[in-house]
C-alpha cells in the first residue's frame, strides 16, 4: 500500500452532496484515524522542515484543526482566518 493510497482511502467521499454531480471529500474521517492524521500533518510539515516558520493560518473548521497540528509541529503560532470576524480582536 502506498502513501498516497493510504491518505486517500481515509477521506470519505460523498456523492452528489451538496447538489447532484459534486464528489464532496469528508476529511472527518482521516481526522479519526491517528495514523492517517499523523501522516497528512507530516506531509505537509515536511517541505518547511529547517526553515524558521512565525506563523500557519489555518482557514475555518477543519482548516483550524489540521492548521493547529502544523503550527505545532514547527513550533510557530497560530492564526485561525474566518470569512468575517467571529473573534473579538481584543479577546
Amino acid at each position: 500500500m502506498t502513501f498516497e493510497y493510504d491518505l486517500k482511502a481515509a477521506v470519505r467521499t460523498i456523492p452528489d452532496y451538496p447538489k447532484p454531480g459534486i464528489l464532496f471529500r469528508d476529511i472527518t474521517t482521516l481526522l479519526g484515524d491517528a495514523r492517517a492524521f499523523r501522516r497528512a500533518v507530516d506531509e505537509l510539515v515536511q517541505p518547511w522542515a529547517g526553515n524558521k516558520i512565525d506563523k500557519v493560518a489555518g482557514i475555518e473548521a477543519r482548516g483550524f484543526i489540521i492548521g493547529g497540528a502544523v503550527a505545532h509541529q514547527v513550533s510557530a503560532g497560530f492564526v485561525p482566518c474566518t470569512p468575517t470576524p467571529s473573534i473579538p480582536a481584543s479577546a
